[in-house]
C-alpha cells in the first residue's frame, strides 16, 4: 500500500495538468470490464484522464434492464449514452477470469454469497471447449458475446444503434501477453486489434 500512498501525495503537485478537467468530461467511449486488477483501461487503450467512461464489474456482467430495482451499472451505462452521448461502448472480457472460470467450471460459490448471486445475472453459462484451460479463452469471448447482446437490450443503446450514434465491441484482452483481439461480426470471431 505504501507506493500507492506514495505516488497519491505527488500526484496533486502537477495541477496545471489537471486543471482543465474540471471544465468537465466528453468522453468517446464507454469501457465495460471486469474488476480484475490485471485489466487497466487506460494502460490497455493509451486513454488520459477524460477519455474512457469505465464500468468495472465482476466478470464484465451487464445485468438485465429493468429487473425493477435500479442498479449502478444501468445507471451507468444510461448516463454514458444519453448524458455524455458516448459513441462506443467496449465490453472486454480477459483472459484467466475468475469470474468466468467459476461459472464454467460449476464451482461452489456458497461461501461468497454476493458473488454466487452476482454471476447468476451472467445472461448464459458461458460456453467453453476446454474447461481446464486457464485462459479460458473461448468461454470468455463467448461470455462477452452474452453481454454485447445483453447491452443491446438496454433501451437507450438500442435507439442510439438504430439511428446510427453508437457502435458496440467485444474485446478480449490476455492478461499473459498483453494483446487485445475484437470481435468481427463479418467472420464470427475474435481477431487482432
Amino acid at each position: 500500500m505504501q507506493p500507492l500512498i506514495d505516488n497519491a501525495r505527488t500526484f496533486g503537485q502537477r495541477p496545471e495538468e489537471f486543471a482543465k478537467l474540471a471544465e468537465g468530461q466528453s468522453p468517446q467511449v464507454l469501457f465495460i470490464t471486469c474488476s480484475d486488477s490485471r485489466v487497466v483501461p487506460a494502460l490497455i487503450t493509451g486513454a488520459r484522464p477524460g477519455e474512457l467512461f469505465e464500468l468495472r464489474t465482476a466478470g464484465n456482467i451487464v445485468p438485465p434492464y429493468g429487473t425493477g430495482a435500479p442498479s449502478g451499472e444501468a445507471a451507468t451505462i444510461e448516463y454514458a449514452v444519453e448524458v455524455l452521448g458516448v459513441r462506443d461502448i467496449v465490453v472486454c472480457g480477459h483472459s484467466h477470469c475468475g469470474a468466468v472460470g467459476a461459472l464454467v467450471r460449476g464451482d461452489d460459490l456458497d461461501a461468497v454469497p454476493a458473488v454466487r448471486d452476482w454471476l447468476a445475472h451472467a445472461a448464459d453459462e458461458p460456453d467453453a471447449t476446454e474447461p481446464s484451460d486457464p485462459t479460458v479463452a473461448r468461454a470468455v469471448q463467448n461470455h462477452v458475446l452474452a453481454q454485447l447482446l445483453r447491452l443491446r437490450s438496454y433501451p437507450c443503446v438500442e435507439k442510439r444503434l438504430a439511428d446510427g450514434r453508437l457502435t458496440v465491441r467485444g474485446w478480449y484482452y490476455e492478461v499473459h501477453t498483453g494483446a487485445v483481439q475484437e470481435h468481427d461480426v463479418a467472420v464470427d470471431r475474435f481477431q487482432a486489434l
